[in-house]
């Protein structure tokens, strides 16, 4: 039940038992978390620590609060939190078994439904984790036409903790200079720092990786360049569709962007919350990893105990059959663009639309934070992130749909939305300290942890380089 004894005004005030459990965590699990943008860093003082269950579009944390899920699990629940259908079909695999010593049986189903949902794409490989399956096309890639450069986008966030991506983000200790020599990065936006890459490594880049899609919408036509510029001088083209897949289209943004890609990454949303990732790819290039490969130095590709766990196999046969059986895209793009709408609505009426942006795709709506200055303020965004905690939306930043988010949850969502455009009105003239609980949120990616305490100046000038002094 919602904890009703928590709320003041309507807003939610008592997160003692999360408080409990920060004071605790740290001493138990580093970072505190196994996702680093699960860490408390990336959220309000004022936030639940963790989540104790989660149903359809909303969850309930340690305290009993209930919040609306907007990022719903940083993207990886399209249907809804323990969707029946699913939990049906990973219940009946477990009566089965979950491992085996041989491949189990479901792995062919599955194989054979993805593929078939999959234009172009002739071989697949499971695993668990989204970082496995991009290094591993990475891996493919070079061993395919034997070079050793990686080029991925600069703008874009994250694609692996394997070294070949850290070693060029700001938090690279513990990684040897020659593996960071082995990537080179471009602008997703601007075709022509791609091709300037090639005329500058000839011969040398094996495969560029890079989302179908950009935070910032931009027209499709651009990352249809991004093939060609690659295709044109021999290099692998990956593309990660761990994110918009099962989101920007079924199965993904390729299709819907008329792209042939030669190696395909897979993840989040096909899961349902459940474990699962996959590669896909043509068959001239994944059969490098195979058995029957006779001509070519074989790659050890992946090889994971848990890569086919059969009962996470059910999860994504029966996310296969929701999608196939219902109109879950269509839904979720009524969904997003009522959010949307609403969102801008709001901004319009408090007079924000020079501070508080929206970025919206079909399937995802971002918002960007700016002060007075035009400047994007870390401070201002964690307070309007608080602000909507407070009125019972776990809010990040985004929104992404799930099936089961109801009218009720878009209106919770939009209303919390229109009390924290008012608080963030108040502090663009009166300044964020004293509305703000804590510090700000801090980047993932930077060198140190930094000082205890907000820099009068924040963000810090010093970010990278701060050791807390």
């Amino acid at each position: 039940m919602d904890n009703a004894g928590s709320k003041e005004h309507g807003l939610i005030t008592n997160f003692s038992a999360s408080d409990r459990y920060r004071d605790e965590i740290h001493e138990l699990i580093v970072g505190g978390a196994h996702t680093y943008s699960k860490g408390d860093d990336q959220f309000p003082a004022r936030s639940p620590a963790a989540i104790v269950r989660g149903k359809h579009g909303r969850v309930w944390d340690l305290d009993g609060n209930c919040y609306v899920d907007c990022s719903m699990a940083l993207g990886s629940v399209s249907l809804g939190h323990a969707y029946e259908p699913v939990l049906d079909a990973v219940r009946a695999q477990l009566e089965l078994g979950a491992g085996f010593q041989r491949p189990a049986s479901i792995e062919r189903e599955l194989a054979q439904q993805m593929l078939a949902a999959m234009p172009g794409m002739e071989r697949i490989k499971f695993a668990k984790n989204g970082s496995n399956v991009t290094t591993a096309a990475v891996k493919l890639a070079r061993a395919f036409n034997g070079r050793e450069l990686v080029a991925f986008p600069a703008d874009h966030s994250f694609y692996s903790f394997d070294d070949w991506f850290i070693g060029n983000t700001s938090v690279k200790a513990g990684i040897p200079a020659p593996f960071i020599n082995l990537a080179v990065r471009y602008d997703s936006t601007r075709p022509e720092t791609l091709e300037q890459l090639f005329k500058e490594h000839p011969g040398r880049i094996s495969c560029v990786i890079t989302e179908p899609e950009n935070i910032v919408p931009q027209d499709a036509s651009v990352i249809r360049q991004m093939q060609e510029i690659t295709k044109r001088h021999g290099a692998v083209f990956i593309l990660d569709e761990m994110i918009s897949g099962f989101r920007a289209g079924f199965p993904g943004s390729y299709t819907t962007h008329g792209l042939d890609p030669d190696l395909t990454t897979w993840g989040k949303a096909i899961g349902n919350g459940f474990s699962f990732c996959a590669m896909a790819g043509k068959a001239e290039i994944m059969e490098r990893g195979g058995l029957r490969e006779t001509q070519h130095p074989r790659v050890f590709l992946l090889s994971t105990t848990h890569g086919g766990e059969a009962h996470t196999l059910a999860a994504a046969l029966a996310v296969l059959e929701e999608y196939r059986s219902k109109d879950v895209i269509g839904a979720g793009r009524a969904l997003n663009s009522r959010v949307r709408d609403g969102m801008l609505a709001e901004i319009a009426a408090h007079k924000l639309e020079d501070h508080i942006k929206i970025y919206a795709a079909p399937w995802r709506v971002v918002v960007g934070y700016y002060d007075a200055e035009g400047k994007a303020s870390s401070p201002l965004r964690t307070l309007f992130l608080q602000e909507m905690i407070a009125r019972g939306v776990l809010f990040q930043g985004l929104y992404m749909p799930c099936f089961t988010h109801t009218d009720a949850d878009i209106a919770q969502i939009l209303s919390a939305f229109r009390g924290s455009c008012e608080v963030y009105a108040h502090a663009l003239k009166h300044g964020w300290r004293g509305l703000l609980a804590g510090e700000p949120a801090r980047p993932v990616f930077r060198q140190y942890n930094g000082c205890k305490t907000v820099c009068p100046s924040w963000p810090c000038p010093h970010e990278t380089t701060c050791r807390g002094t």
